[in-house]
């Protein structure tokens, strides 16, 4: 993290115990955020917190850090668990929270339990079973949990909502709430939201479902970092491989996110860049949990560097040191613009943001400057940047599937030839009708 990404208050200076300062410096973890600073004097006595915080600004310590000091306060004659809920809109975010929980917790007694969809049903079953003092997950399988009485909500003394944005996008909005009526009442909870954009929804579910939360912006951050660097290109729809792959041999990208709008356009550029010598992972929505959890470890350890995805698949990645988003095809959702640049420039590095300015979804740029506030500036399409002789990719399957099956038929030869039948003689029924074979005339049958 560089240190112009901090203030000058150390977390030792904080109401945070011994043991918490401890893991902190060992995780290097010496001064604030802008959102940590803000944020953490108020929660840590007990106020609730409604924070805009974009992705790799340090929010996930602060709500962990109000957590674990939460919780260490309690000095009930007997603890009953669970104690605390973090929700997180999708799996991959889950599961970062829980990595960053165990390592800011190496010397406190708490324990997890991590809960998402897809995978591992049984086994994570029996650990919300146990006697665990802190639950992170997504809300579908926790509900599912929850009406299976595998544990109670009556206990719960710390909520957390991350990424609320994300849950009102997917749908959750309904399940969240669910949880929170179940839950005792705000004022007997410390209650945390974080969101990229406090949006009139957002905010209306803070102060519904909140104990009077004080809503935090930090007014030195614009909507996106200024570490990021934006700009565009208006190629012709024809244009655009060229163009990318003219781009991706001028930056050399350390890791990159090519972000398109359908799985139908992530399916052609995965064939084009891996026919033109890139090595490439794919997301979208549709992906088996197994395989996308296979691909990103891929990416993050760098077997892959260069990763297609589309919005539903992206929603929650949280990957360092991605150097180079592109936008082969502009969001059409403006939100989704920053969600998107936000996977580069994280805590505090810098970053490229490359937008393409097509044919096809050329209006959205009106509305997405409107929302960032900036101009994009544009950059001229020059011969150097294209490509010229790119290599074009096989027919996807299931297409060869088909030849292939086509190619394993015996040929003609080898059938068994047809049984000849002699003619069978012109009729009144079976006969054709023409202008030169008339059909017969009817005759009158007798009454």
């Amino acid at each position: 993290m560089k240190k112009t990404h901090l203030t000058e208050t150390r977390f030792s200076n904080l109401e945070l115990s011994d043991s918490i300062i401890k893991g902190l410096k060992e995780a290097g973890f010496i001064n604030c955020t802008p959102i940590q600073d803000k944020s953490l004097p108020l929660s840590l006595r007990g106020k609730d917190i409604a924070g805009q915080a974009q992705t790799g600004t340090g929010k996930t310590a602060t709500f962990l850090l109000a957590t674990f000091q939460h919780l260490i306060n309690d000095e009930s004659e007997k603890i009953k668990n669970p104690r605390a809920l973090i929700l997180a809109p999708t799996r991959e975010l889950a599961i970062q929270i829980h990595k960053d929980a165990l390592a800011l917790s190496k010397y406190l007694n708490l324990k997890f339990a991590l809960i998402y969809g897809g995978t591992d049903y049984q086994k994570q079953l029996d650990k919300i079973k146990g006697n665990v003092d802190i639950i992170i997950g997504t809300p579908g399988r926790i509900i599912d949990f929850y009406r299976q009485g595998a544990f109670t909500l009556d206990n719960i003394q710390v909520t957390v909502m991350d990424e609320a944005d994300r849950m009102f996008d997917l749908g959750f909005i309904k399940d969240i709430r669910f949880l929170l009526r179940r839950m005792p009442p705000a004022e007997k909870r410390l209650n945390m939201l974080f969101s990229a954009t406090l949006s009139y929804k957002v905010t209306e579910l803070a102060y519904e479902h909140m104990n009077n939360p004080v809503l935090i912006r930090i007014e030195s951050e614009e909507v996106t970092s200024k570490a990021i660097n934006q700009v565009a290109y208006c190629p012709a729809n024809e244009q655009k491989i060229p163009l990318l792959l003219g781009l991706l041999k001028q930056h050399q990208p350390q890791r990159s996110i090519v972000f398109v709008n359908t799985k139908r356009c992530a399916e052609q550029l995965d064939d084009y860049l891996q026919a033109n010598g890139h090595k490439t992972a794919m997301l979208s929505g549709d992906v088996p949990q197994e395989k996308r959890q296979r691909l990103l470890n891929d990416f993050q350890e760098n077997r892959v560097t260069l990763l297609i995805a589309t919005d539903v698949a992206a929603r929650g990645l949280h990957i360092p040191d991605v150097s180079h988003v592109f936008n082969y095809d502009l969001p059409q959702d403006v939100e989704d613009y920053v969600h998107r640049i936000g996977r580069t420039a994280r805590f505090g590095a810098s970053g490229e943001a490359i937008s393409f300015i097509c044919e096809e979804y050329a209006y959205s740029m009106p509305d997405i400057e409107d929302y960032i506030g900036e101009k994009v500036p544009v950059q001229t399409i020059t011969p150097e940047l294209m490509v010229e002789d790119v290599i074009k990719p096989e027919r996807r399957e299931p297409r060869e599937r088909v030849m292939m099956q086509r190619d394993k038929r015996p040929p003609r030869s080898e059938h068994k030839p047809r049984e000849h039948r002699p003619p069978r003689p012109a009729t009144a029924t079976n006969q054709a009708s023409t202008p030169e074979n008339p059909p017969p005339p009817q005759t009158q049958q007798p009454a």
